[in-house]
């Protein structure tokens, strides 16, 4: 079992960063591109509720999909933001990592170093 998993979109730049910062630590790791496993609604609800996270905080607010929905004049629940996340993966922030019983935004990318 990895130390630390590592929610990504490949061609993120900070989430390039923050894999290399894992590399650098030698921890053991492993990386998760949520485009391609996708997250279950259980799994994203899991991992906010772990580290201490509202839908919110993690919401990408300059996605084309945000203005396009417009998420800026809504009032949404975090329920509803969930499942926004969940058909529109890019308005989620990353990198997410999960290490142990923690969880974190690693933006900036040396975030991540709390978890290393």
């Amino acid at each position: 079992m990895p130390d630390m998993i590592i929610y990504e979109k490949p061609t993120c730049s900070t989430c390039r960063q923050a894999v290399q910062l894992a590399k650098d630590s030698g921890k053991s790791f492993k990386t998760v591109n949520y485009y391609t496993t996708p997250f279950t609604k259980a799994k994203l609800t899991a991992l906010l509720k772990k580290g201490r996270l509202s839908a919110r905080d993690v919401l990408r607010t300059k996605e084309d999909v945000y203005r396009e929905l417009g998420l800026a004049k809504k009032n949404l629940s975090g329920d509803e933001l969930i499942d926004l996340m969940l058909k529109h993966p890019d308005l989620i922030q990353r990198p997410i990592v999960e290490a142990g019983d923690r969880v974190l935004l690693a933006r900036p990318a040396d975030q991540i170093k709390q978890l290393l």
